[in-house]
């Protein structure tokens, strides 16, 4: 469960600008604190200029967990999944979201901008932030993934 002194990383590229916008007023009306890494309008930019900063705070510690949008959502998952202690998921319903944080312990939450409404999204981002990882046996499967073959 996420704690709300803590902050929360978001970025996203124009094809997810506008779904960020609600989410940063959804998130600030809620009392959660955050973290902007852009895009700041909706002019086309590279995801990847957005993403790679943004993965690396999430993998060193700075941040607990992340959200991060584009048109599909793929883009910046790929991106983000290069960093070792990221997991990204991309989620498009709140039972995907439930079960990433349940099983994967995913900590960056991954949103398609232009395929959901803002409204699903704001209820998947909640759900992700107060849905604890299970442990367990799927521990012992999220400790493989950053294993090196």
């Amino acid at each position: 469960m996420f704690d709300k002194q803590n902050i929360i990383a978001i970025g996203c590229d124009h094809g997810g600008f506008e779904m960020k916008n609600y989410l940063l007023k959804t998130l600030t009306n809620q009392g959660f604190q955050w973290f902007d890494f852009g895009t700041f309008s909706s002019e086309s930019v590279d995801y990847p200029d957005i993403i790679h900063p943004l993965a690396k705070a999430v993998s060193d510690g700075k941040y607990q967990f992340g959200i991060i949008l584009c048109g599909s959502g793929n883009g910046v998952q790929m991106v983000a999944n290069k960093y070792t202690n990221v997991r990204a998921a991309l989620c498009w319903d709140t039972e995907q979201t439930e079960l990433t944080r349940k099983h994967n312990n995913a900590n960056v939450l991954s949103l398609p901008g232009r395929f959901i409404p803002f409204e699903r999204a704001e209820e998947m981002v909640k759900l992700f932030l107060n849905t604890e990882f299970e442990g367990g046996r799927h521990a012992l499967r999220v400790d493989k993934i950053s294993k090196t073959l």
